[in-house]
């Protein structure tokens, strides 16, 4: 890579605010964090009026009961399926039941038009919870000044108030009767590659340790 690209890299990584990923823990700049909890989804339709009204009052119970800000985040990404498409080509093809291959190529062409008629969307849904170092009181403003307190002794009291409040939130997400898990590192590094980078990234482009930039340099940069 010439210098000239790795300048552009650099210059760019530096505009997501994100300094680091340390376990389950997120680094932003200005001596912030933040923690994130990926929640399964749940058919509301299909619940009765009973059930949807317990979910209702649950979910306004979780919000009451909150004594710091979180932020719900929902993506939603466009599903490939091509690869589905293909295994299921070869799965007609290694069939020795004529029937049976028929049958599987008859699905095949039922999904290929159903995707064209309609965009198949998979949702994700997240709950960030915020940390910052000014929580700690006024006083905290002048030990938040760059220099004035460590970035080991930063992480460990981001990581002690986050995971107190990820507990909560846990254990309110359980009353709904929601999974939920908290996402670490290559979880993590994988979820903003994925939003910085859009149809750039790579299924299986993770790295175990954050060397990569979470921005990917392409050709629009």
């Amino acid at each position: 890579m010439t210098k000239t690209a790795q300048k552009k890299r650099a210059t760019t990584q530096k505009f997501i605010e994100i300094e680091g990923i340390e376990e389950d823990i997120v680094i932003l700049s200005g001596k912030n964090a933040c923690f994130i909890i990926e929640v399964n989804a749940t058919n509301f339709s299909l619940l009765s009026k009973e059930e949807q009204d317990t979910k209702v009052f649950s979910y306004a119970s979780l919000l009451n009961s909150l004594s710091f800000p979180i932020q719900i985040f929902i993506r939603s990404k466009k599903l490939d399926i091509s690869s589905y498409l293909k295994l299921l080509e070869e799965q007609a093809q290694g069939s020795t039941n004529q029937l049976l291959s028929s049958q599987i190529r008859l699905y095949r062409d039922f999904i290929r038009e159903l995707v064209k008629v309609n965009t198949v969307l998979d949702k994700k849904f997240y709950i960030v919870i915020p940390y910052s170092y000014l929580e700690k009181g006024v006083g905290a403003a002048k030990k938040a000044m760059p220099g004035q307190i460590s970035e080991d002794s930063f992480f460990e009291e981001a990581k002690a108030a986050l995971h107190s409040k990820g507990d909560s939130v846990h254990s309110q997400l359980a009353r709904l009767g929601l999974r939920a898990k908290t996402l670490q590192k290559e979880e993590l590094v994988k979820l903003f590659y994925e939003i910085f980078n859009g149809s750039l990234i790579e299924t299986n482009q993770i790295t175990d340790e954050l060397k990569t930039p979470i921005i990917k340099m392409g050709s629009q940069v």
